[in-house]
Formats: structure tokens, sequence, C-alpha cells
């Protein structure tokens, strides 16, 4: 999973001399709070974010008018306030990298740029969420079964096997690792076997299925066990 495949591109940008005013305008329209500041090539130079426009105004504390406020505002611009050392990623990076990234540097997004800096995408924590969701198959019909099992090479291999000899088809997959409950296998599965069936089988050959959700095609939930 890249950076590429779930930024949004080419992003609504603004330019230094762009007031803030004008970026409050712009966030608020299109219902975000980050805008990427670049040159006239397209070139990125800053970044301004809605808290950063609140924290230099003191748009929270001040005792001016709403009028005397937005005048402020309109005599202020983008490059007068904005982040000029700007954390970015690339968009042929995992998204695991780019998460590290805005965690290691306590932010909330990521302009993305190709090799000139210009600005082809962003990415930010939302972004985020949503691709562990589509990697999960959340929203998906299916069923998912949570196997304890043991942490040793062939296990996988003998799971994926099961249910591949029952015309099952993994949709999704992830392995969790914790000290409460050990290895945990996460599997999304759809196909014409039963749940019952399915689960009988995993048990007679050993594993220790804990629980078995199943959405429907209607998008309802089923919890098994």
């Amino acid at each position: 999973m890249y950076v590429k495949d779930h930024m949004t591109k080419n992003p609504i940008t603004i330019t230094p001399d762009t007031t803030v005013l004008k970026a409050l305008e712009i966030m608020g329209r299109n219902h975000f709070h980050r805008l990427p500041v670049t040159d006239e090539k397209g070139k990125l130079v800053g970044l301004v974010t809605e808290g950063l426009v609140n924290e230099s105004s003191g748009k929270n504390s001040t005792s001016l008018s709403v009028y005397e406020l937005n005048y402020l505002l309109s005599r202020t611009k983008a490059e007068d306030i904005m982040i000029k050392d700007v954390t970015t990623a690339s968009p042929d990076i995992f998204l695991e990298e780019a998460a590290a990234l805005m965690i290691e540097k306590s932010i909330n997004v990521l302009p993305v740029i190709d090799d000139d800096r210009t600005v082809i995408g962003i990415i930010t924590e939302k972004d985020m969420f949503q691709a562990f969701i589509e990697l999960m198959g959340y929203h998906h019909q299916g069923t998912k079964f949570v196997i304890v099992c043991e942490d040793k090479p062939g296990v996988f291999a003998k799971l994926s096997g099961l249910f591949a000899a029952n015309n099952a088809n993994l949709e999704s997959c992830a392995v969790y690792h914790n000290d409460e409950r050990g290895t945990e296998v996460v599997i999304k599965a759809t196909g014409e076997i039963s749940v019952e069936s399915m689960t009988a089988i995993l048990k007679d050959e050993g594993f220790n299925v804990t629980r078995v959700i199943q959405t429907t095609k209607e998008g309802e939930t089923v919890v098994y066990s």
C-alpha cells in the first residue's frame, strides 16, 4: 500500500501572498484544515493549518471583535505565519513509513512531493485510518475468523491451506502479537462453505478459534462467538 494510492491528488494550494482570511475561506468551503503553500511553479514552500492560524492570530483568546479580527486576517499573508520547514512524503513510500513519520514528528498531515518538490498530493491521518479500514475489508461481505495459534513457521501455510481446500477465498489477513493472548491471526474469507462448517474444520485441526464475525451482503454484522 503506497502513499500515492491513498493520498488526495492535486490538492488545493495557496501562494505565499494569499491572505490568511482567504486561506480560512478556502479551508472552510472545502471542509479541510491544511493548505500547502507553493511558489509560482507549484513547488512547496510552506504549510498553513487552521490551528496555526488560530494560534498566530490569538483567535481563541483575543478581545478583538469579529470585524477587527477579520481585518487583521485580511492583512496577514500566508508567508507571515506558514510552517517553512515542512515534513513531506514521497508518493512511492509505503503507508506505514508515512504513518511512522507522522508519529515521529507529532504531525497529522504530509504534503506529497515529487523529485522537484512539486506538490502532487497530500495525505492525512484520516487517510491512514481509511486505508486501514480498506485493508481489513471492514465494509466488505465476508467472515472474519480470529484464531489464536503458535508463532512458528508453517502455521499460516496450514491455515490458508484449510481455507483453500474448502473453496474459501482469503480477502484479508493480519497477525497480532500481544502479551495477554499470544499470537492472533485474523482472517477474513468468502466462499460457499458455512461459517459453522469452517469453524469446525479449524477446531478439528487444533486451532483455537476465539471469535467469528460475519458481514452480510447487506452490511449487517453477525457475531458467532
